[in-house]
């Protein structure tokens, strides 16, 4: 798959700022920059050149970086011109660009380019993408790791261990005359086990990735003046929501993101729940049961000193959906004065707090991070995504299934089969066997210029 065309696109975000970059990429790259800004300088130095437009008239002035192929981030010959960053700048040099025949890239073009020219796999194109979009400095020191390929060469290394016990296999398939019966040499079924320690490690580094881009969704439900939006507050560490005694002051979905020692939370205020009084209200609560179906948990608040054995969550528990863990948040325990909370209260884990002065809001936040197995960034952690722990997931599957034909029938043709289509699920998380809909889905989600 290779790309025929020039394209050209801003580089740096929208809006005005003191540089503007505008990026070429393709054969006809060299030949546009130097229409627009004279002779091309040598490869890697910035020199100044007046940008010109069709009439000749300067458009800009600014340096001009000179990247012939294959040695430059597409593997394409690359031209950038660094200009001043105001918006009208920048479109006029796009613009005569595209007079002079180039195309305005797609979103995530040129990365894709530079997969397509092997400068990069799928997984490292991807942790581009997660360094640019990287909420806390964890994520982006675990997308920096996957983007240096230690992601990568975890899979290659696991990737490796299970092509040479297939090539083991497949020796024992077509040498049948062998006295030996290799398949049944404990030696397989060691290093069958050692791949699927392998699988555990690269997976657990892999989840905590996950986690550090995607985080987790909670939505704080409860009674009208519970604390709810105090807790909201209480967690963004300011006033994002209006706190007042009348019930029903939240109308909508209030929504913040915070960060857990680097894993992102998204928490979602909503309307209290109870029968509504008027169509504000009543549209209120519908979206605050849409988005509890949606969340990874919901934090149910009760107020302690009014409900100390919790009827409200009781009452409630119809609204609430099925598949979504809730956690009990038992509000205004400074107020409670060691009120008891009813031993005959099951199910939900329970948390103890006061949103007003903090007091157990440590004890929330560590309970969140333990649902959602994360813990502290450690030096191995990589930037992943859903799709990779899925093709992990596949990967795993056939694996252990080779394990069971091993054991149970020693059938070393469908051994065989399952290691081969571990290996297909785990090439195709850096790339090397992908679909062009898979391309156009990946790379559609990066910014344009990038």
């Amino acid at each position: 798959m290779t790309r025929a065309d020039t394209i050209v696109a801003a580089a740096t975000p929208p809006g005005r700022g003191g540089i503007g970059i505008v990026r070429l990429s393709g054969p006809e790259a060299p030949q546009i920059a130097t229409a627009i800004a004279g002779e091309l300088p040598p490869p890697r130095r910035a020199t100044l050149a007046r940008f010109l437009g069709a009439d000749q008239q300067p458009i800009d002035a600014g340096f001009v970086l000179n990247f012939p192929a294959p040695g430059s981030y597409t593997g394409e010959h690359v031209v950038e011109l660094h200009g001043h960053g105001g918006p009208v700048v920048i479109e006029s040099l796009v613009a005569r660009a595209v007079e002079l025949g180039a195309r305005r890239a797609l979103p995530g073009e040129f990365t894709q380019r530079a997969f397509l020219h092997d400068k990069v796999d799928l997984a490292q194109a991807e942790a581009i993408a997660d360094l640019i979009d990287a909420g806390s400095r964890e994520a982006a020191r675990a997308a920096m790791r996957s983007l240096q390929g230690e992601f990568s060469s975890m899979l290659h290394a696991l990737t490796e261990a299970v092509v040479d016990l297939r090539t083991h296999v497949e020796a024992a398939i077509d040498f049948p005359e062998e006295e030996v019966d290799v398949l049944a040499d404990p030696e397989v079924a060691r290093r069958l086990d050692a791949v699927r320690d392998q699988f555990e490690a690269i997976g657990e580094s892999a989840r905590q990735g996950r986690l550090l881009r995607e985080g987790m969704t909670v939505v704080i439900a409860g009674r009208p003046n519970a604390g709810k939006s105090s807790l909201l507050n209480r967690l963004a560490g300011y006033d994002a929501a209006i706190v007042t005694p009348v019930a029903g002051t939240t109308r909508d979905v209030l929504r913040e993101r915070i960060h857990i020692d680097g894993m992102p939370l998204h928490v979602l205020d909503t309307a209290g729940l109870r029968e509504a009084s008027d169509v504000i209200e009543e549209e209120g609560i519908r979206r605050a049961e849409v988005e509890m179906s949606r969340a990874d948990r919901v934090l149910f608040v009760v107020d302690t000193v009014a409900d100390p054995t919790a009827a409200a969550y009781r009452d409630e528990r119809s609204r609430l959906p099925r598949d979504v863990p809730v956690t009990l948040v038992f509000n205004k325990c400074d107020l409670a004065g060691g009120l008891p909370l009813a031993d005959t209260l099951s199910g939900p884990p329970r948390i103890m707090l006061s949103a007003l002065t903090g007091q157990g809001v440590e004890t929330l936040r560590a309970h969140l991070k333990s649902c959602m197995g994360y813990h502290t960034l450690e030096a191995g952690t990589v930037s992943a995504r859903q799709r990779h722990l899925e093709g992990l997931g596949r990967a795993r599957q056939h694996v252990d299934a080779a394990a069971r034909e091993l054991a149970e029938r020693r059938a070393g043709e469908l051994v065989a089969e399952e290691l081969r289509e571990a290996q297909r699920a785990l090439s195709e998380i850096t790339g090397e066997f992908t679909s062009e809909d898979l391309l156009g889905r990946i790379f559609a989600s990066f910014c344009v210029g990038k």
